[in-house]
């Protein structure tokens, strides 16, 4: 018997509908895990990238230098859009017609600020529940193809009457290659989700780093910390 009758090929051309199913299924996953790591990662090179800027955007003359600072990163920026927020509930508050009508600024910027890294968070996350789902289900898809196919076989060779090793070790080895699928498809995913869920916790601690850096401006002038700092005090809406 020639290599060609044994292989990935031949457990399809020898497979029933539950093993092509399978073989189907682990595809799938292969390919929407490799799109959510390519897609999640890209983001969450680019956010470590947009939290470096955050040095420059307080030596920025201004805040609107600052945000175009922080908007070189992309306009998808979560430091971006976390100093945009806390400029717009600045703005509310202090261009309100009734000052003070029972809003307090601290409260009001912290909500603010806590809601913008709320929404960061969930973005960066996105797909990685899928992802986390594809990597502890995926060697059990395999596993179960397995199981079927070792069924299948051992069904074909009864059937036959012949029990040799030969009729015997290339079925079975072919439906190993289905755990083996299984595996290579849930490695990649559980170490992109680890590592995806460590850089995300990263970048959602330095957002929140950032988010008390904007909080002491606006309410005294100066951000927190000892670095060098250009950027005058807040103004007022309008100003």
């Amino acid at each position: 018997m020639t290599d060609s009758a044994f292989g990935p090929a031949a457990l399809w051309a020898q497979g029933d509908l539950v093993t092509r199913t399978v073989a189907i299924a682990l595809l799938a996953m292969s390919l929407l895990s490799w799109y959510l790591i390519l897609s999640r990662g890209w983001l969450a090179l680019e956010a470590r990238r947009a939290a470096r800027s955050t040095a420059g955007f307080w030596r920025a003359d201004s805040f609107p230098d600052g945000l175009a600072l922080l908007e070189r990163d992309g306009a998808g920026s979560p430091f971006r859009r976390l100093a945009a927020d806390a400029r717009t509930a600045y703005d509310h508050v202090s261009s309100s017609p009734r000052p003070n009508a029972g809003i307090v600024l601290g409260d009001w910027m912290t909500e603010c600020l806590r809601g913008s890294i709320d929404e960061a968070a969930e973005r960066l996350q996105a797909g990685l529940g899928l992802l986390a789902s594809i990597g502890s289900t995926a060697p059990y898809v395999g596993l179960f193809g397995t199981v079927w196919g070792i069924y299948h076989a051992l069904v074909g060779i009864g059937v036959s009457g012949e029990a040799s090793i030969g009729k015997v070790a290339g079925p079975v080895g072919e439906a190993l290659i289905m755990t083996a699928f299984g595996l290579a498809v849930a490695i990649p995913a559980v170490l992109a989700y680890n590592g995806l869920l460590r850089s995300n916790k990263t970048v959602i601690g330095r957002l929140n780093g950032f988010a008390r850096q904007l909080h002491a401006y606006y309410l005294t002038g100066a951000p927190l910390g000892a670095q060098p700092v250009r950027m005058g005090a807040p103004a007022v809406a309008g100003a």
